[in-house]
């Protein structure tokens, strides 16, 4: 692993790698994007694509999404940006931009859990399902009052199993395959080029980024989350636009 050095201090914040030396693995919502009432309604600032396409090639190529969300909705809002892409908190993989997804053997999720999540949600007006390749989300953001509950509903559907986990997100509560984590993401891609020999930089917003922080230190690098790092989201969107013209 290169030494994480020299750094860059992009006016204020924390310190990075110099582009030479820097490969960046960030969230997307909350990071990338503010979170928004439901994840079809997120928004792109307008000059991140910009900043982005510039960070990807100061880095080498080596800028990569670690999301919670599929490898296509990123591509959906990102089009043809990042490198390499995460989803699902690494339950598939793209190292390059022209490759292909490596899915992870999955478990298929029981087919009633679905059918009691939509029931679940159903029941509650402002709430919201969302399906993955290997689990389901379910959103309580417009009506918090409902947080306590699904936890409850999702612990009896996960009784006498092993396969799957409950995690908490931000006003949402996930069901995912059990040892799926953004920290075998992050490990995964930097074990490859254009990733490998660099420096890894992680930044995250939420309790599943966890794991990506953990992981990027573990290998000599840097991880940051929102608020404890940056204020905010767009706080980190306007050190990463600085770093790209200084680093």
């Amino acid at each position: 692993m290169t030494t994480p050095s020299p750094t860059a201090t992009p006016s204020s914040g924390p310190i990075a790698p110099s582009a030479d030396h820097a490969a960046f693995l960030l969230d997307f919502d909350g990071t990338l994007v503010d979170i928004a009432p439901t994840p079809a309604s997120v928004r792109v600032e307008p000059g991140l694509i910009e900043t982005l396409l510039r960070l990807r090639d100061r880095c080498g190529g080596a800028l990569a999404i670690v999301s919670g969300r599929p490898i296509e909705q990123i591509d959906h809002f990102l089009p043809g940006i990042p490198t390499a892409v995460a989803g699902e908190h690494g339950l598939t993989l793209r190292r390059s931009l022209d490759g292909q997804e490596e899915p992870v053997v999955t478990t298929p999720l029981p087919p009633e859990w679905q059918s009691r999540a939509e029931a679940l949600t159903g029941r509650f007006p402002n709430t919201a399902l969302e399906r993955k390749k290997a689990g389901l989300v379910l959103h309580y953001r417009g009506n918090p009052d409902a947080g306590s509950l699904f936890e409850q509903e999702i612990i009896a559907w996960l009784a006498g199993q092993d396969d799957f986990e409950i995690h908490p997100s931000k006003m949402a509560w996930e069901i995912r395959l059990a040892g799926i984590h953004k920290g075998n993401a992050v490990e995964a891609l930097m074990a490859q080029p254009p990733f490998a020999g660099r420096v890894p930089v992680f930044v995250g917003d939420d309790v599943t980024d966890m794991d990506g922080v953990r992981a990027a230190k573990a290998l000599g690098g840097f991880g940051y989350l929102i608020p404890d790092d940056f204020p905010t989201a767009h706080e980190f969107r306007a050190w990463l636009a600085r770093y790209v013209e200084t680093a």
